[in-house]
Protein backbone atom coordinates (compact mmCIF):
# COMPACT_ATOMS: atom_id res chain seq x y z
CA UNK A 1 0.00 0.00 0.00
CA UNK A 2 2.01 3.70 -1.17
CA UNK A 3 1.54 6.32 0.92
CA UNK A 4 -1.78 7.61 -0.53
CA UNK A 5 -3.76 4.95 -0.21
CA UNK A 6 -2.56 4.36 3.40
CA UNK A 7 -3.81 8.53 3.53
CA UNK A 8 -7.17 7.37 1.90
CA UNK A 9 -7.42 4.57 4.01
CA UNK A 10 -6.84 6.74 7.62
CA UNK A 11 -9.40 9.32 6.46
CA UNK A 12 -12.12 6.94 5.48
CA UNK A 13 -11.55 5.19 8.59
CA UNK A 14 -11.40 8.49 10.65
CA UNK A 15 -15.16 9.18 8.93
CA UNK A 16 -16.72 6.18 9.21
CA UNK A 17 -15.80 6.03 12.86
CA UNK A 18 -17.42 10.10 12.85
CA UNK A 19 -20.61 8.89 11.28
CA UNK A 20 -20.74 5.77 13.89
CA UNK A 21 -20.45 8.02 16.74
CA UNK A 22 -23.12 10.80 15.16
CA UNK A 23 -25.47 7.55 15.27
CA UNK A 24 -24.36 6.09 18.54
CA UNK A 25 -25.00 9.71 19.46
CA UNK A 26 -28.43 10.20 18.08
CA UNK A 27 -29.98 7.64 19.37
CA UNK A 28 -28.92 8.03 23.13
CA UNK A 29 -30.32 11.80 22.95
CA UNK A 30 -32.97 10.22 21.30
CA UNK A 31 -33.53 7.51 24.44
CA UNK A 32 -32.84 9.93 26.86
CA UNK A 33 -35.16 12.33 24.98
CA UNK A 34 -38.16 9.89 25.54
CA UNK A 35 -37.42 9.09 28.62
CA UNK A 36 -37.43 12.51 30.18
CA UNK A 37 -40.72 13.26 28.56
CA UNK A 38 -42.44 10.50 29.93
CA UNK A 39 -40.96 11.50 33.67
CA UNK A 40 -42.13 15.25 32.72
CA UNK A 41 -45.47 13.76 32.18
CA UNK A 42 -45.55 11.27 34.88
CA UNK A 43 -44.67 13.63 37.47
CA UNK A 44 -46.45 16.60 36.19
CA UNK A 45 -49.66 14.65 37.03
CA UNK A 46 -48.41 12.64 40.16
CA UNK A 47 -50.38 12.48 42.88
CA UNK A 48 -49.74 10.45 45.46
CA UNK A 49 -52.69 8.63 46.41
CA UNK A 50 -52.11 7.17 42.84
CA UNK A 51 -49.69 5.30 44.35
CA UNK A 52 -52.07 3.04 47.26
CA UNK A 53 -52.36 -0.89 46.75
CA UNK A 54 -55.67 -0.70 46.48
CA UNK A 55 -58.46 -0.60 43.44
CA UNK A 56 -57.78 3.23 42.71
CA UNK A 57 -53.99 3.36 42.39
CA UNK A 58 -51.52 1.61 41.16
CA UNK A 59 -49.66 -0.30 43.12
CA UNK A 60 -51.13 -3.88 42.86
CA UNK A 61 -50.08 -3.75 39.40
CA UNK A 62 -46.45 -2.66 40.12
CA UNK A 63 -46.46 -5.59 42.56
CA UNK A 64 -47.75 -7.54 39.79
CA UNK A 65 -45.24 -6.53 37.77
CA UNK A 66 -42.53 -7.00 39.73
CA UNK A 67 -43.74 -10.68 40.82
CA UNK A 68 -44.34 -11.87 36.87
CA UNK A 69 -40.45 -10.83 35.89
CA UNK A 70 -39.42 -12.66 39.00
CA UNK A 71 -41.74 -16.05 38.63
CA UNK A 72 -40.47 -16.06 34.57
CA UNK A 73 -36.78 -15.41 35.46
CA UNK A 74 -36.98 -18.63 37.79
CA UNK A 75 -38.16 -20.61 34.84
CA UNK A 76 -35.88 -18.92 31.94
CA UNK A 77 -32.62 -18.41 33.48
CA UNK A 78 -31.80 -21.95 34.75
CA UNK A 79 -33.11 -23.36 31.66
CA UNK A 80 -31.79 -20.92 29.46
CA UNK A 81 -28.26 -21.25 31.03
CA UNK A 82 -28.26 -24.64 31.01
CA UNK A 83 -28.91 -24.91 27.23
CA UNK A 84 -26.54 -22.41 26.72
CA UNK A 85 -24.01 -24.39 28.49
CA UNK A 86 -24.96 -27.32 26.11
CA UNK A 87 -24.64 -25.59 22.78
CA UNK A 88 -21.17 -24.02 23.63
CA UNK A 89 -19.33 -27.06 25.68
CA UNK A 90 -21.31 -30.23 24.66
CA UNK A 91 -23.10 -29.64 21.17
CA UNK A 92 -20.98 -30.52 18.10
CA UNK A 93 -21.36 -29.57 14.38
CA UNK A 94 -23.85 -31.39 12.70
CA UNK A 95 -27.68 -31.34 11.63
CA UNK A 96 -28.76 -31.79 15.36
CA UNK A 97 -27.23 -29.00 16.32
CA UNK A 98 -27.61 -26.64 13.79
CA UNK A 99 -31.40 -27.34 14.14
CA UNK A 100 -31.56 -26.71 17.22
CA UNK A 101 -29.49 -22.91 16.41
CA UNK A 102 -32.76 -22.56 13.80
CA UNK A 103 -35.41 -22.98 16.48
CA UNK A 104 -33.52 -20.38 19.18
CA UNK A 105 -33.44 -18.19 16.30
CA UNK A 106 -36.99 -18.80 15.50
CA UNK A 107 -38.20 -18.85 18.56
CA UNK A 108 -36.39 -15.29 19.54
CA UNK A 109 -37.90 -13.72 16.37
CA UNK A 110 -41.93 -14.49 17.14
CA UNK A 111 -43.83 -11.91 17.72
CA UNK A 112 -45.64 -11.69 21.30
CA UNK A 113 -48.81 -11.72 20.86
CA UNK A 114 -48.29 -15.26 19.16
CA UNK A 115 -46.18 -16.45 22.00
CA UNK A 116 -49.53 -14.87 23.88
CA UNK A 117 -51.64 -16.91 21.98
CA UNK A 118 -50.11 -19.90 22.38
CA UNK A 119 -49.52 -19.44 25.94
CA UNK A 120 -53.11 -19.15 26.39
CA UNK A 121 -53.88 -22.22 24.63
CA UNK A 122 -51.33 -24.39 26.27
CA UNK A 123 -51.27 -23.00 29.74
CA UNK A 124 -55.04 -21.76 30.40
CA UNK A 125 -57.60 -23.59 27.98
CA UNK A 126 -55.88 -26.79 27.93
CA UNK A 127 -55.40 -26.81 31.82
CA UNK A 128 -58.89 -25.55 32.12
CA UNK A 129 -58.02 -22.86 34.28
CA UNK A 130 -58.53 -18.91 34.51
CA UNK A 131 -55.75 -16.29 33.35
CA UNK A 132 -53.22 -16.39 36.08
CA UNK A 133 -49.59 -14.77 36.69
CA UNK A 134 -48.02 -18.15 36.22
CA UNK A 135 -49.56 -18.71 32.59
CA UNK A 136 -48.05 -15.00 32.39
CA UNK A 137 -44.64 -16.11 33.81
CA UNK A 138 -44.62 -19.29 31.53
CA UNK A 139 -45.24 -16.92 28.01
CA UNK A 140 -42.93 -14.27 28.92
CA UNK A 141 -40.47 -17.16 29.55
CA UNK A 142 -40.73 -18.67 26.15
CA UNK A 143 -39.29 -14.84 24.86
CA UNK A 144 -36.77 -14.67 27.19
CA UNK A 145 -35.31 -18.21 27.11
CA UNK A 146 -33.70 -17.86 22.97
CA UNK A 147 -32.13 -14.23 24.47
CA UNK A 148 -30.57 -16.00 27.70
CA UNK A 149 -29.32 -18.92 25.68
CA UNK A 150 -27.66 -16.77 23.12
CA UNK A 151 -26.16 -14.75 25.65
CA UNK A 152 -24.51 -17.53 27.92
CA UNK A 153 -23.43 -19.67 24.83
CA UNK A 154 -21.26 -16.02 23.36
CA UNK A 155 -20.19 -15.67 26.66
CA UNK A 156 -18.84 -19.05 27.13
CA UNK A 157 -17.10 -18.94 23.65
CA UNK A 158 -15.63 -15.88 24.74
CA UNK A 159 -13.80 -16.69 27.51
CA UNK A 160 -9.60 -17.22 26.87
CA UNK A 161 -8.87 -20.97 25.97
CA UNK A 162 -6.37 -21.28 28.95
CA UNK A 163 -8.83 -20.79 31.64
CA UNK A 164 -10.33 -24.05 30.47
CA UNK A 165 -6.73 -25.52 29.90
CA UNK A 166 -5.75 -24.20 33.37
CA UNK A 167 -8.67 -26.35 35.15
CA UNK A 168 -7.66 -29.16 33.22
CA UNK A 169 -4.22 -28.76 34.09
CA UNK A 170 -4.84 -28.88 38.21
CA UNK A 171 -7.03 -32.36 37.50
CA UNK A 172 -10.66 -30.82 37.38
CA UNK A 173 -13.38 -32.04 35.23
CA UNK A 174 -15.10 -30.72 32.18
CA UNK A 175 -18.26 -30.19 34.73
CA UNK A 176 -16.04 -28.27 37.56
CA UNK A 177 -14.44 -26.38 35.08
CA UNK A 178 -17.42 -25.02 33.69
CA UNK A 179 -18.98 -24.37 37.15
CA UNK A 180 -16.00 -23.08 38.82
CA UNK A 181 -14.37 -21.53 36.39
CA UNK A 182 -16.06 -20.53 32.50
CA UNK A 183 -19.35 -19.18 34.24
CA UNK A 184 -17.97 -17.32 36.99
CA UNK A 185 -15.22 -15.79 34.31
CA UNK A 186 -18.20 -14.68 31.85
CA UNK A 187 -21.09 -13.99 34.70
CA UNK A 188 -21.18 -10.70 33.98
CA UNK A 189 -22.31 -10.88 30.12
CA UNK A 190 -24.63 -13.57 31.53
CA UNK A 191 -25.77 -10.68 33.76
CA UNK A 192 -26.46 -8.61 30.75
CA UNK A 193 -28.45 -11.19 29.15
CA UNK A 194 -31.05 -11.64 32.13
CA UNK A 195 -31.49 -8.03 32.46
CA UNK A 196 -32.32 -7.72 29.08
CA UNK A 197 -34.38 -10.76 29.73
CA UNK A 198 -36.30 -9.04 32.22
CA UNK A 199 -36.65 -5.55 30.66
CA UNK A 200 -38.60 -7.37 28.12
CA UNK A 201 -40.86 -9.15 31.25
CA UNK A 202 -41.10 -5.73 32.94
CA UNK A 203 -42.60 -3.90 29.68
CA UNK A 204 -43.90 -6.93 27.60
CA UNK A 205 -47.87 -6.37 27.25
CA UNK A 206 -48.85 -8.62 24.44
CA UNK A 207 -48.24 -11.96 25.13
CA UNK A 208 -49.64 -10.74 29.09
CA UNK A 209 -53.01 -9.98 27.54
CA UNK A 210 -54.24 -13.80 26.89
CA UNK A 211 -52.26 -14.93 29.63
CA UNK A 212 -52.33 -12.65 33.06
CA UNK A 213 -55.81 -11.68 33.11
CA UNK A 214 -56.96 -7.67 32.64
CA UNK A 215 -57.79 -8.07 36.41
CA UNK A 216 -56.46 -7.97 39.81
CA UNK A 217 -57.98 -8.28 43.32
CA UNK A 218 -55.40 -8.86 46.34
CA UNK A 219 -56.46 -8.80 50.00
CA UNK A 220 -53.21 -7.79 51.61
CA UNK A 221 -53.91 -9.72 54.65
CA UNK A 222 -54.73 -13.10 53.09
CA UNK A 223 -51.66 -14.97 53.21
CA UNK A 224 -53.28 -18.43 52.35
CA UNK A 225 -51.53 -19.43 49.04
CA UNK A 226 -54.45 -21.47 48.34
CA UNK A 227 -56.86 -18.36 48.45
CA UNK A 228 -57.38 -16.94 44.90
CA UNK A 229 -56.95 -13.20 46.84
CA UNK A 230 -53.79 -13.72 48.29
CA UNK A 231 -50.65 -11.57 46.43
CA UNK A 232 -47.98 -14.47 46.34
CA UNK A 233 -50.50 -16.81 44.80
CA UNK A 234 -49.34 -17.47 41.20
CA UNK A 235 -52.15 -18.78 39.92
CA UNK A 236 -54.45 -15.37 40.37
CA UNK A 237 -55.24 -13.30 37.36
CA UNK A 238 -52.66 -10.18 37.72
CA UNK A 239 -52.81 -7.27 35.67
CA UNK A 240 -49.56 -5.86 34.93
CA UNK A 241 -48.13 -1.93 34.67
CA UNK A 242 -47.62 -2.15 31.02
CA UNK A 243 -51.33 -4.08 30.42
CA UNK A 244 -52.42 -1.12 33.02
CA UNK A 245 -50.78 1.45 31.07
CA UNK A 246 -52.60 -0.15 27.69
CA UNK A 247 -55.76 -0.06 29.20
CA UNK A 248 -55.71 3.03 30.99
CA UNK A 249 -55.09 4.53 26.95
CA UNK A 250 -57.63 2.60 24.77
CA UNK A 251 -60.01 1.23 27.10
CA UNK A 252 -60.47 3.49 30.55
CA UNK A 253 -63.72 5.05 31.48
CA UNK A 254 -61.72 7.13 34.01
CA UNK A 255 -61.70 10.49 34.35
CA UNK A 256 -58.04 10.45 35.44
CA UNK A 257 -57.45 7.64 33.16
CA UNK A 258 -54.72 9.91 31.68
CA UNK A 259 -53.09 10.65 34.26
CA UNK A 260 -53.41 7.33 35.87
CA UNK A 261 -51.30 5.92 32.07
CA UNK A 262 -48.73 8.82 32.68
CA UNK A 263 -47.90 7.98 36.26
CA UNK A 264 -47.67 3.85 35.47
CA UNK A 265 -45.45 4.74 32.70
CA UNK A 266 -42.99 7.10 34.85
CA UNK A 267 -42.72 4.50 37.60
CA UNK A 268 -42.51 1.39 34.99
CA UNK A 269 -39.47 3.52 33.78
CA UNK A 270 -37.92 3.61 36.49
CA UNK A 271 -38.34 0.42 38.25
CA UNK A 272 -37.01 -0.94 34.99
CA UNK A 273 -33.75 1.71 35.82
CA UNK A 274 -33.27 0.51 39.22
CA UNK A 275 -33.33 -2.81 38.69
CA UNK A 276 -30.69 -2.65 35.81
CA UNK A 277 -27.99 -0.75 38.36
CA UNK A 278 -29.00 -3.06 41.06
CA UNK A 279 -28.62 -5.83 38.81
CA UNK A 280 -24.99 -4.91 37.54
CA UNK A 281 -23.87 -3.75 41.38
CA UNK A 282 -24.81 -6.70 42.73
CA UNK A 283 -23.19 -8.59 39.64
CA UNK A 284 -20.11 -6.95 40.13
CA UNK A 285 -19.82 -7.65 43.83
CA UNK A 286 -20.57 -11.34 42.59
CA UNK A 287 -18.21 -11.57 40.01
CA UNK A 288 -15.27 -10.52 42.38
CA UNK A 289 -16.15 -13.09 44.93
CA UNK A 290 -16.35 -15.36 42.54
CA UNK A 291 -13.14 -14.68 41.02
CA UNK A 292 -11.66 -14.48 44.26
CA UNK A 293 -11.15 -10.25 43.96
CA UNK A 294 -13.11 -9.96 47.22
CA UNK A 295 -12.04 -7.38 50.08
Amino acid sequence: MNKRQHFIAKKTDKAMTAVLYCVAGFFILLLAAFTLYILYKGFSDFDLSLLRFDENGIGNQFFNTVYLVFLSLVISVPIGIMAGVYMAEYSKAGKLTGFIRTCIETLSSLPSIVVGLFGYLVFVVATHSRWNLMAGAMAVSILCLPLITTVTEDALRAVPASYKEGSYALGATHAQTIIKVLIPACFPRILTGIILAAGRGFGEAAALLYTAGMSTDINWSNWNLSSPLCPLNPFRPGETLALHIWASRTEAVAPNATQIANVSAAVLIIMVFLFSIGSRILGRSLSKRMNGKAD
